[in-house]
């Protein structure tokens, strides 16, 4: 229901006092149940006509469902059922969900049920809820890693709510222009609904060309980074900083920066994880009844494609024997077994290192899904960036070449951490942490086999995202790449790196066939970190040659 005259605010249900959110939830009930009665009746309700009246009411509906099945605090659980219960007994429809579970990939039996969650959990949970006024789906599958999901909100925190140069309204509507340009809806409409929340002005959602001059200077770096950041130079970051009125400073830059790669990371994991529509927004719930044809147009748009998909088992539509799985992890587990021995008894020359790099860099050019087509941006979210045609390219189509970008030379931990350090203090040492921890998590586990070191495959996934964006590190032997990552797992990991909006269940489903979900989740985290410092490199470095 809309915030007027008096009206309660629902973030006051984030409180982590419970009879505060007890008062609140009571006002709110009061509120919904009148309005209720007035349409039950027939009658207008607060000065509307019945059909406006019911459209506020649905979305109030709406947020107590999300708040019945997603808040970590069991008061407001039960209390937001009773509410819907009694909007019920009065002859009025109240929405349910669609989809099964926070991911269409994973089975919903195989989450985290909220309201079962360990004590590490429940307290991240509450974090979560009282940072963002929901327990959204990208953390309810991200909490299969504590240790990273805590981080991951803690840098998030700090980029969109903490002291930092840029206004709050901006860095949502950084986030929505970064989400949309890879047309993640499921982010873009999350952002929508905080930047009106922080007084954003509604016009800027009109389109790009209705925002400030300044935000629009963005969308040339904002649309490079996303798909070809090896391409950006000094003078694209001179442009931004010497336009007169509409300039950026280097600490407002160095912000907006880190927002557009956190949003372009955070769509390859919402597609790389199949993220279902949030419950309390549009694709996340209905007012029909159960059907056996229960899609429409608006489930399409947001990733449902039938119900097939949406219950087909673990492994999809690719049948495969248990014993095929199987013999693949032990396949795997001898080829780094085999890899290590190598290692030990000799080493490949810088000559033939090289070799080897330019060898997987031009290879991975030509990794592309059959499904690999091209996807038109939906209207609602092309509206929020300009050039729609442009896109991820490899390096060296239509004879383009890009140098390698050697670590050695610039790297995030001797060059980038410092220069965010420096003009946005205290991000630095977040993204180092997060950065860190997702390179280095490990359970010394693969699939049933337990005792085991992950870090050749762990370093292999990192180097390969790394190696498609032209990033070499001298010291890496790209041979052990082609050893470790089959076909279908390379196909994966480009299509959720440079066009998340083309993952299909089909891609998730054929690699790693025996591996538990929560392993998958894992590989993710890795494409997610591994991206985005790739891109930050890329702006970094820019930066750094304009400021010499």
């Amino acid at each position: 229901m809309e915030e007027r005259e008096g009206e309660v605010r629902w973030d006051g249900l984030c409180s982590r006092d419970a009879a505060a959110r007890d008062a609140v939830l009571d006002t709110i009930g009061q509120a919904v149940l009148r309005r209720a009665e007035s349409i039950a009746s027939g009658a207008a309700t607060d000065g509307l006509p019945v059909p406006a009246a019911r459209d506020g009411l649905g979305e109030a509906l709406a947020r107590l469902l999300m708040l019945s099945k997603r808040c970590p605090f069991p008061d407001v659980r039960e209390k937001s059922e009773a509410i819907l219960s009694g909007v019920q007994e009065l002859g009025i429809r109240i929405p349910r969900p669609l989809g099964h579970g926070p991911s269409r990939f994973i089975p919903e039996k195989e989450t985290i049920e909220v309201g079962k969650e360990d004590a590490t959990m429940h307290t991240l949970f509450a974090e979560s809820f009282a940072t963002l006024g929901r327990l959204d789906n990208v953390t309810l599958v991200m909490v299969f890693h504590p240790q990273y999901l805590e981080s991951f909100l803690k840098t998030q925190h700090y980029l969109l709510q903490m002291d930092g140069p840029l206004p709050l309204h901006y860095r949502h509507y950084i986030g929505i222009m970064a989400a949309a340009r890879h047309q993640c809806s499921y982010l873009v409409n999350l952002h929508v609904n905080d930047f009106l929340h922080v007084g954003g002005d509604p016009k800027w959602l009109n389109g790009l060309e209705n925002a400030p001059q300044k935000l629009q200077n963005l969308g040339e770096l904002n649309k490079m980074l996303a798909h070809r950041p090896w391409l950006i130079t000094k003078e694209h970051i001179e442009q931004l900083l010497k336009t007169e009125e509409n300039s950026w400073s280097l600490a407002e830059l160095i912000h907006a920066v880190v927002l557009l790669t956190h949003y372009h990371s955070l769509a390859s994991f919402t597609f790389g994880c199949g993220i279902s529509p949030e419950i309390d927004c549009e694709g996340g719930h209905t007012f029909r009844p159960p059907s056996v044809s229960n899609y429409c147009i608006c489930d399409i748009t947001n990733g449902y494609h039938g119900v097939d998909e949406i219950h087909a088992s673990p492994a999809g539509s690719i049948p495969v024997s248990s014993t095929e799985s199987v013999c693949e992890v032990e396949a795997l587990m001898e080829k780094m077994k085999q890899l290590q021995e190598c290692r030990d008894e000799e080493e490949a020359s810088q000559e033939e290192m090289a070799t080897r790099f330019e060898r997987e860099k031009r290879e991975s050019m030509f990794v592309c899904s059959s499904e690999d087509e091209e996807s038109a941006a939906t209207r609602d979210v092309s509206r929020h960036f300009e050039d729609t045609s442009y896109g991820y390219k490899d390096f060296s189509r239509h004879g383009m070449h890009v140098p390698t970008f050697r670590v050695q030379d610039y790297s995030w931990e001797d060059h980038g951490y410092s220069l965010v350090n420096r003009l946005y203090p205290d991000v630095g040492q977040l993204l180092d942490e997060k950065f860190h921890i997702a390179y280095n998590l490990t359970y010394n586990t693969m699939a049933m086999h337990k005792d085991v070191d992950t870090s050749m495959l762990r370093r292999a996934i990192w180097n390969y995202i790394h190696c498609m964006f032209g990033i070499r590190y001298d010291d890496y032997d790209y041979g052990e790449i082609n050893q470790l990552l089959d076909r279908s797992f390379k196909v994966y990991i480009k299509t959720v790196v440079c066009t998340p909006e083309k993952t299909t269940k089909r891609m998730y489903d054929s690699f790693w066939r025996q591996f538990e979900h929560s392993e998958k989740v894992h590989v993710n985290l890795l494409l997610v970190e591994a991206r985005m410092q790739a891109e930050l490199l890329y702006a970094l470095r820019a930066i750094t040659r304009y400021m010499t």
